[in-house]
């Protein structure tokens, strides 16, 4: 199962799925509301506990906040993999993740829109969305998905993640992008050896590393298969 983060939704994981689907794996990818870190995680839950058989839970950027809840008790989740993502500890929010190291764009990078209620949905500025968060994508490809993207609430990513985390448990694979400029390359390493997970390195990716470098990112996921059968 694919969880789309922040600023993207499931059609950024068509290269990958291609290639999964090719090589015979049932593939889901799920809807992320980005409403709401733990109503996020309730609703790929659902779905998780629909499938039967072993699964390899799969997020993106904050996608990686919402399946570390989301996979926690559900004894058919064999493997998690992060691609440039976040894995937060209990109490963590993903906003204090991106500000614990330096070198991300994301504060400059963000345009809010106000909603009813006083919360505000949170865009990636297309005047920057190539260079801060899909630099090492085609032009023409980035503005594209710079159109497409789905904003997330302000409170989705200041929520701090509850109850115990699936990373602590479960085998975890994480995908660091060398060259991101919204999650810093040193947070992603610093979660990733927090979490003991096994790390692959695609030096000179963006933060859309799975976009960008698909075969990298099918080859760790389905890594995470075999090891886990």
């Amino acid at each position: 199962m694919l969880v789309h983060g922040a600023f993207a939704d499931g059609s950024g994981f068509a290269a990958i799925v291609k290639r999964l689907v090719a090589d015979g794996y049932p593939v889901v990818a799920a809807p992320n509301p980005l409403r709401g870190l733990s109503s996020d995680a309730e609703q790929v839950k659902a779905l998780l506990d629909s499938i039967e058989g072993p699964i390899v839970l799969v997020g993106h950027s904050y996608g990686g906040a919402v399946i570390s809840t989301a996979a926690t008790g559900n004894p058919e989740v064999k493997a998690l993999v992060y691609l440039a993502a976040f894995v937060p500890e209990t109490g963590e929010s993903v906003q204090g993740l991106v500000e614990k190291f330096p070198g991300s764009t994301v504060g400059e990078s963000l345009k809010p829109v106000p909603l009813p209620g006083g919360q505000v949905d949170l865009y990636i500025d297309p005047r920057v969305f190539h260079p801060h968060f899909a630099g090492d994508l085609p032009a023409e490809e980035a503005a594209l998905l710079a159109i497409t993207q789905r904003p997330a609430t302000g409170a989705a990513l200041g929520e701090p993640a509850a109850g115990p985390q699936a990373w602590h448990t479960i085998p975890n694979y994480n995908l660091i992008s060398g060259a991101d400029r919204i999650i810093p390359p040193a947070a992603q390493e610093f979660m990733a050896q927090r979490s003991g997970a096994k790390v692959q390195v695609v030096e000179g990716a963006s933060h859309l590393v799975f976009v960008s470098h698909p075969d990298p990112t099918v080859a760790l996921i389905e890594k995470a298969a075999s090891e886990n059968a």
